[in-house]
């Protein structure tokens, strides 16, 4: 259905980029086109939630889309981009995992056994607080995956956390109308502190590994050491 959105919409926002791109979906498919949208963010970290899913709400608060349908759709979009990656995780698995580790320079396989052991410890929490976290909603997954988390475990966890971070921009998008996209003014601050703390977070790793004496070296496995 053609709608005259399109029109007023590109008069307030400029019709290109994320912004038109996601536009196109919703005008295309309606609220499952938000919910296509989300699940590709979901794979592809740098497209942003805080710009898709306000906006789904403002189209929602002109009547162009159902709002209920609005939440519903962006949350099956979230679970089905993070399944898509648990089961990448999943084929991946521990033993590829940790070949990989041990390739990789300044990695030791001791390091991935300590994450492994805490998210045996915390892998629920960060499952469904990940999800409210910028790169860190999507690649959570992985390591779900990974480390096997039950399925059913992994879906109600993922869903309850996607819908409660989808409700809050929707409805944010929804009232603020035409003002929808101050949402995304600050939660891109949000975004940009939280990838400032995992850039320092490297480079301390990086540091620590190259001025430590001795922290370059990996464990050797019982195989090597019977050689």
């Amino acid at each position: 259905m053609v709608r005259m959105f399109r029109f007023e919409a590109a008069a307030q926002q400029p019709a290109d980029g994320i912004t038109g791109w996601a536009t196109g979906l919703m005008e295309s498919l309606g609220a499952p086109g938000a919910g296509l949208a989300i699940a590709l963010e979901n794979l592809f970290p740098p497209l942003p939630s805080e710009v898709i899913l306000p906006l789904a709400g403002f189209t929602a608060s002109r009547g162009d889309m159902n709002l209920y349908a609005a939440l519903v759709w962006t949350t099956i979009g979230s679970v089905v981009g993070a399944l898509a990656l648990y089961w990448v995780g999943a084929l991946l698995g521990r033993d590829r995992t940790l070949a990989i580790a041990a390739k990789l320079p300044l990695v030791k396989v001791a390091d991935i056994e300590k994450t492994e052991a805490w998210f045996v410890r915390h892998g629920t929490k960060a499952v469904f607080f990940g999800r409210m976290i910028p790169v860190f909603r999507s690649l959570i997954s992985v390591p779900a995956g990974v480390e096997r988390m039950p399925v059913p475990t992994f879906l109600a966890l993922t869903t309850l956390g996607s819908l409660l971070w989808n409700t809050i921009f929707v409805l944010a998008g929804y009232l603020l109308g035409e003002n929808w996209h101050t949402v995304s003014d600050y939660v891109s601050m949000y975004s940009k502190g939280v990838l400032g703390v995992v850039a320092l977070g490297v480079v301390g790793f990086v540091l620590t590994r190259l001025l430590k004496p001795g922290n370059g070296t990996r464990r050797a496995s019982r195989r090597d050491r019977r050689r």
